[in-house]
């Protein structure tokens, strides 16, 4: 029609197609920035279409450990059932992976690396998880094949599992073939498979190789006792990537330091959690007037979340 624009209004645009747009973004730009925008947008951030997939993982190996909970909890409620992928490192709660169970429903890509679950909780869990696809269980030091096992025998779907260790973690251990053992006893459907620097043996990773037939990457690295025959290999296995045991390389011990150094210097931003409540969004547009300060510094932002009556949270930025 003559006199109206050939373009649509960015507020106009359905929440999913925001959602996939805001995917872009940083976490901290999506959390603190986008609200303030507009109320479409508001609405987009505060229900779950920005949180079918979730990557908090670089924030949560520098956040402070008391603020990962709330944070986690708080996202995944927002999915509202529709998570499909979840990052996360250092998770040390017990109640934070039964909540992730609990909406596991459509849930596809897990990755937990270093968090301190138990072979107890992950036994408890597995049942739920029976939609995962991928899982990645790195430098998860307080499991071993009990919790394997349980994975393996409720994620029948699973083709892809990372159980790296780091070298410290597994420099007192006799073996770990258990964990191999129960990794070639009930994952047959893997085509990749991490297991750098496990106490295994030869006999067990050629066990895998005959459970797990259509395996296609095996990384190996650090594994030394592990002895393979590279004509046996190809002759066997002609499909197989076979990474390792012994390569010209060298374990990234600095970037592991600073995933353990929870620095308030960082630049990430220092998350605080108030309890507290809200009316309805459509009501409260005078929280954003001069909210914004483009001259500070991202680290020396305070993001607080107030839990609402009818959303579960939504954000307020004190500069």
């Amino acid at each position: 029609m003559e006199g109206e624009s050939e373009f649509r209004h960015w507020d106009e645009l359905i929440p999913d197609a925001l959602g996939l747009i805001f995917r872009n973004l940083s976490l901290q730009e999506v959390l603190t920035v986008i609200p303030g925008v507009c109320k479409s947008w508001r609405r987009a951030v505060i229900g779950p279409y920005c949180w079918q997939e979730i990557d908090i993982e670089e924030w949560s190996n520098r956040c402070q450990p008391d603020h990962l909970d709330r944070m986690v909890e708080m996202l995944i409620t927002r999915s509202s059932g529709s998570l499909r992928k979840l990052c996360v490192s250092g998770l040390h709660n017990d109640m934070m992976f039964s909540l992730i169970a609990e909406n596991a429903g459509s849930l596809q890509t897990l990755r937990l690396p270093r968090s301190e679950m138990s072979d107890s909780i992950v036994d408890q869990i597995a049942g739920r998880l029976s939609a995962v696809t991928f899982l990645d269980l790195s430098y998860c030091s307080k499991i071993g094949a009990p919790a394997l096992e349980a994975i393996g025998k409720h994620c029948k779907l699973l083709v892809v599992l990372c159980r790296n260790m780091h070298p410290l973690d597994t420099a007192d251990k006799l073996s770990q073939d258990d964990e191999a053992n129960a990794i070639a006893s009930t994952m047959p459907k893997l085509k990749r498979l991490e297991m750098a620097y496990h106490v295994i043996s030869t006999e067990i990773v050629l066990k895998i190789l005959s459970s797990c037939t259509l395996l296609e990457f095996l990384d190996l690295r650090g594994c030394w006792d592990v002895k393979l025959d590279d004509k046996f290999m190809k002759g066997n296995f002609p499909n197989l990537k076979v990474l390792g045991p012994f390569v010209m390389d060298y374990y990234e011990i600095n970037d592991w330091d600073d995933c353990s150094d929870y620095s308030d210097g960082s630049e990430y931003l220092a998350w605080e959690f108030l309890a507290g409540e809200m009316g309805d969004y459509d009501d409260d547009d005078e929280i954003y007037e001069g909210m914004w300060d483009d001259e500070g510094r991202l680290e020396e932002l305070e993001l607080r979340f107030y839990d609402g009556i009818e959303e579960d949270a939504a954000m307020l930025i004190k500069g």
